[in-house]
């Protein structure tokens, strides 16, 4: 982190600080640990400390939240998660400064929760309060009876954060030829007009909740232009050279989700519509080999009980409209996910499998894992993330990162 940005922290977390006087802290130390099944290496040696500090008042409160990462001995990320004021009116609500948004019904799945973007840095493997980044913005919540209305204005895009090209989680472009990037045009300047909103309405009634919610954005992960370039000296095209420009797009979303109950299993649904998302082609006749299609991403879920264990499954697609076959994109991608857990020993020890199951690729993530708590402050779980299946796939490009996790917990 740079330093101005690190002093400039530092200096509103004092003058939040000052402004509440005496506030609630509270947060978590955490060692994890992790090596890989193939090798043995070590490839997660981190700590990790975060910090709550909050004051509720009758018409206002604040909330700052730093968070830092000590990586393998000799690297230290120290980042403000949230930082934010809430002001209280009779019928609604305005929180300003960097927040967290979630939003949907989805479990593990990004589909309407859209206003955060995401850390992918370490795939999908951290606790999802953690994948989601903090974005600057003014929240407005108008509430009337069982009804809120929710509007959310950022006046600066923040990309999805990616792996390093030293991480193991990172995948290389597969190109025909080694490309040259121009990354000028990924930046997306600050102003009015380049800003994002956000709106929702939703419900709570005593058959079913839901929600509905628009976007204007822009897509967290740029597309790709692709310049190619020939030499026609021998009479048929050789491809010499690629040059690669990212560059985000707006996008319009539109979609809801609900939730409802019928005897005792839950019945959740959650789908979002992306009007002009752009994908890559192989068609020569396309612009920068990009076309842009409407694109839909949706998920049906049920949650039981039976005999004390919870279990939850989804089914999720993600489909293109008015596919073309020269798109490297499947037209069709199905998945599934599926949560398993039981709490025994006066819930002190909780048993977990959760697994994403890629249907269209025929690969998976599996993700046991046991968690013992000591007391309500100290707890340690012993876990495994296992990706198997064809290497092609979300899951299965990562099969060699397949690894055994502790992490040992404070919470104060």
């Amino acid at each position: 982190m740079k330093l101005k940005g690190l002093i400039l922290i530092l200096l509103l977390m004092a003058n939040q600080i000052t402004i509440a006087q005496n506030p609630d802290i509270s947060g978590f130390a955490r060692n994890y640990t992790g090596f890989l099944y193939d090798t043995g290496d070590f490839t997660i040696l981190q700590n990790t400390f975060n910090l709550n500090l909050s004051k509720m008042g009758d018409k206002v409160a604040f909330k700052a939240n730093p968070l830092m990462y000590h990586y393998n001995a000799d690297s230290l990320d120290l980042r403000m998660r949230e930082l934010y004021l809430d002001l209280y009116f009779n019928n609604f609500d305005l929180r300003i400064g960097k927040q967290q948004v979630v939003w949907g019904k989805a479990d593990g799945v990004f589909i309407t929760d859209i206003v955060s973007p995401l850390n992918l840095t370490e795939f999908l493997l951290p606790e999802f309060d953690e994948i989601r980044t903090g974005v600057n913005a003014v929240k407005f919540d108008y509430y009337l009876g069982n009804n809120t209305f929710e509007v959310i204005w950022l006046p600066n895009f923040t990309p999805t954060e990616m792996p390093a090209t030293n991480s193991i989680w990172y995948v290389q472009p597969d190109f025909p030829v080694t490309p040259t990037f121009d990354w000028s045009k990924s930046i997306v300047t600050p102003s009015i007009e380049n800003s994002e909103l956000f709106v929702k309405y939703s419900a709570l009634t005593s058959k079913i909740d839901f929600e509905f919610m628009g976007g204007y954005t822009w897509d967290d992960n740029p597309a790709m232009h692709v310049d190619k370039q020939f030499d026609m000296s021998t009479g048929s095209p050789v491809l010499t050279a690629l040059n690669v420009t990212p560059q985000h797009h707006r996008l319009l979303i539109g979609g809801g989700s609900f939730s409802t109950e019928i005897k005792g299993v839950v019945l959740r649904g959650e789908a979002a519509y992306y009007n002009g998302k752009y994908f890559q082609t192989e068609d020569p006749l396309a612009i920068d080999a990009l076309v842009e299609r409407d694109y839909l991403h949706y998920l049906l879920g049920v949650d039981f009980s039976i005999s004390g264990v919870k279990f939850s499954t989804q089914f999720i697609q993600e489909a293109i409209l008015d596919y073309d076959v020269n798109m490297l994109k499947e037209e069709k991608e199905n998945t599934m996910t599926f949560l398993a857990r039981y709490d025994m020993f006066r819930e002190t020890v909780h048993l977990e499998l959760f697994s994403y199951i890629g249907l269209t690729n025929e690969d998976a993530l599996i993700r046991p894992k046991i968690t013992y708590d000591f007391d309500d402050s100290f707890s340690i779980l012993l876990g495994s993330n296992i990706f198997i299946g064809d290497e092609n796939g979300r899951f299965g490009q990562y099969a060699d990162n397949s690894m055994l996790y502790a992490k040992i917990k404070y919470n104060f």
